[in-house]
């Protein structure tokens, strides 16, 4: 720790604190500002400020902030898992089908089976150790790829397919973690392995979703009445806090919960704002999440070996987990859309898309190495936080490699916006008759300018809270009149 953070603690430990939060918030702030020009996600700005403010470069925290702050994986996993939720809509779930849900199991089991077989077997990995990793294998970072989509204006089939997938990955990525950190603790367990170990763990898991869906019914009711937009926000992140710490309490992660939460929620109600609300007040909860996952990064376990996982060092066990999982990934994906009987364009490039790795499973990495524990727990987040950082260098350039061999767009003219070469006389249109008429039609094509959705709630509670000043004003004013 800095001599200047050592007088400052010296002086008062709540300004160390403070000062620590708001230089976790602008050093996180100021990376994404490299990371925009390298056309990477904030994530990746996030993380890597994290480690190079941590220990093992800049030193800038003390250690005590990161045991202060261990409540933030928790926070940052509810409003995750909440908004999840939202894209578990059962009219959704109709429209699509079954084919969706076939690619994803397939995509995200295929996935977590090779990565466990490749650990325990190959490696060898204790066992309760390859099943959480296996399982941390499935969830999918969709930020690269949309963001990719965004830029290129890509449409079609494979696109749908893709956002489809997507949304219902990080579902199948909680469920299956929620079974294997029950396995892992039943393995753990002083008398030995049981199945009670299991399904204990496993139906307070089945409660705890009952309870969720409970309080999604909870939510409707109270900002079902005229709530103003602040009373809403402070309403919705009230009752998320309260389920994460009955959570706690009860020793069982949040998330399956959270998620349950925004799925009644959101097909009871059909609000879209809400999600919208919270979407824009969470980037500073993830933001420190993120940072504070970086400042625990320990870069110089990676060159070396645990204990508690054999003769391996966290190094191979990191590369061959980056490469075993892309292997599933494609293996799943490919298999899945043969199975839905996808177009060989779908089928061929979609696992390609799916590298991406980051928010979900380092959260869950986190929960994963409270609930193991010791070097294990510590080796099992210093893998996913290594191999997250690689999977967001190459992602983005993974998605548009598979948008572009799946025909989703085109960088050339003719392609992308193909008109009549003939008039209605049957004449030879001249190059720049042509141009002109491609140029139409792109801007016919062109979607209206709208408000962002987040910034549009802001505004919102911006307007109203300017209203409802305005009324107390004047309510005061016609008050002064009178007396």
């Amino acid at each position: 720790m800095p001599v200047w953070m050592n007088w400052i603690h010296s002086q008062s430990p709540v300004a160390v604190t403070i000062i620590s939060i708001a230089l976790m918030l602008a050093i996180g702030f100021l990376m994404t500002r490299i990371t925009k020009l390298l056309k990477l996600p904030n994530v990746t700005a996030y993380i890597i400020g994290g480690i190079l403010a941590g220990p093992f470069c800049l030193n800038l925290f003390p250690e005590s902030i990161i045991a202060s702050t261990s409540f933030l994986p928790d926070i940052a996993l509810a409003f995750i898992a909440f908004s999840t939720g939202e894209f578990f809509r059962i009219s959704s779930l109709k429209k699509n089908g079954g084919k969706v849900f076939v690619i994803t199991v397939l995509e995200s089991c295929c996935a977590a089976v090779l990565v466990f077989l490749f650990c325990w077997l190959v490696l060898g990995l204790n066992l309760a150790f390859s099943i959480v990793l296996g399982a941390l294998a499935t969830a999918t970072a969709p930020a690269s790829t949309i963001m990719t989509i965004r830029q290129t204006g890509a449409k079609g089939d494979f696109v749908d397919t893709l956002l489809q997938v997507v949304a219902l990955d990080d579902v199948v990525g909680l469920a299956l973690y929620s079974i294997a950190v029950s396995l892992a603790t039943a393995i753990f367990s002083s008398s030995g392995f049981e199945v009670r170990n299991v399904l204990i763990p496993l139906g307070k898991t089945i409660l705890m979703m009952l309870l969720g869906g409970g309080f999604g019914l909870i939510l409707k009711w109270l900002t079902g009445t005229r709530r103003s937009t602040d009373n809403r926000l402070i309403i919705a992140i009230a009752v998320l806090f309260t389920f994460c710490g009955i959570c706690v309490v009860v020793d069982i992660s949040p998330l399956l919960g959270c998620m349950a939460m925004g799925m009644v929620y959101i097909n009871t109600t059909g609000d879209e704002r809400m999600f919208r609300q919270l979407n824009y007040f969470s980037p500073p909860i993830l933001l420190l999440f993120f940072f504070r996952s970086g400042l625990s990064f320990d870069l110089g376990s990676l060159f070396g070996n645990t204990g508690a996982l054999g003769a391996v060092p966290l190094l191979i066990i990191g590369i061959s987990y980056f490469l075993v999982r892309i292997i599933g990934k494609y293996i799943g994906a490919w298999t899945g859309c043969h199975l839905a009987k996808k177009d060989p364009k779908v089928r061929n490039y979609l696992g390609l898309a799916l590298i991406p790795q980051a928010g979900v499973a380092i959260g869950l990495a986190a929960l994963g190495a409270r609930e193991l524990g010791g070097e294990m727990g510590h080796a099992l987040e210093t893998i996913i936080l290594s191999s997250s950082v690689l999977y967001e260098l190459i992602g983005p350039a993974s998605a548009k490699l598979s948008l572009y061999l799946s025909g989703s767009y085109s960088n050339e003219l003719e392609t992308a916006a193909p008109v009549p070469t003939v008039d209605e006389e049957g004449k030879q249109k001249s190059e720049v008759e042509l141009l002109i008429d491609r140029i139409q039609k792109i801007q016919s094509e062109l979607p209206a300018h709208t408000e962002n959705e987040n910034e549009r709630a802001f505004t919102e509670a911006a307007e109203e809270y300017y209203r409802e000043q305005n009324m107390t004003q004047q309510r005061r004013n016609n008050r002064r009149r009178i007396f």
